[in-house]
């Protein structure tokens, strides 16, 4: 067992497990988007960070992927901690405003007002589906391509995988893909949007994809119109 202090406690959890396994097991909540149960923790979207140390040396890293230390000394809801995250949701809207998933955690951190230009991208690159496709689907239809703004997920050399057995699994775990309804109901024209009609997967090449069914409910390729 390794014994630590978090949130003042003083605490023993197994050894090896990260600071976010010990910190659900202790029931301290801690928001995540890329992680999720069943797949190989990424780091991505560091919206998991906790404060370790003790000041003016402490440090934020991401809880899903640094393992508890012996004596080690966290906390899951400084400040300095809460600040990162609301600003790491800001950045996060202002690529994909239209994620229900994001728009989620926005309300629950108080994010009432948006600084930041919105993109209205289909695509976070939090690798959820990469590596569902991979370590679940035993895959490898789909992988990260390019550098820095290029980077993007599709194919090899955007050529339709042989390996893709059209699952829908990089859909259902698409936080991206999670988006709301809207729509004008002053607009008669505008009262059914009609979005949850199009089973195009967002977040994938629609060309290399086109039999992808997506069976998640609600519908998880919402598109929203007249942007």
């Amino acid at each position: 067992m390794t014994r630590l202090k978090m949130n003042g406690l003083e605490v023993e959890v197994e050894h090896g497990v990260t600071i976010l396994e010990a910190a659900q097991f202790l029931g301290f909540p801690i928001p995540t988007l890329c992680h999720m149960e069943g797949l190989n923790p990424y780091g991505a979207c560091r919206l998991c960070v906790v404060e370790i140390g003790v000041a003016p040396r402490s440090k934020l890293v991401s809880s899903c992927t640094y393992p508890v230390e012996e004596g080690m000394v966290v906390r899951t809801s400084s400040r300095r901690v809460v600040q990162a995250r609301r600003m790491i949701l800001e950045l996060l809207l202002a690529s994909s405003p239209q994620s229900k998933t994001i728009q989620d955690l926005a309300s629950a951190h108080q994010i009432t007002q948006q600084r930041f230009k919105q993109e209205w991208e289909d695509c976070i690159l939090c690798g959820r589906c990469v590596r569902m496709c991979e370590e679940q689907m035993v895959a490898k239809a789909i992988g990260f391509r390019g550098r820095g703004e290029h980077r993007s997920i599709g194919t090899p050399f955007d050529v339709p995988s042989e390996e893709c057995r059209l699952c829908g699994g990089c859909s259902y775990v698409c936080p991206a893909c999670e988006l709301r309804c809207t729509y004008d109901d002053k607009d008669p024209e505008k009262v059914i949007c009609g979005g949850c009609a199009n089973l195009a997967a967002p977040c994938v090449a629609k060309d290399q994809f086109a039999e992808m069914m997506c069976y998640m409910s609600p519908c998880v390729a919402c598109e929203i119109v007249d942007r």
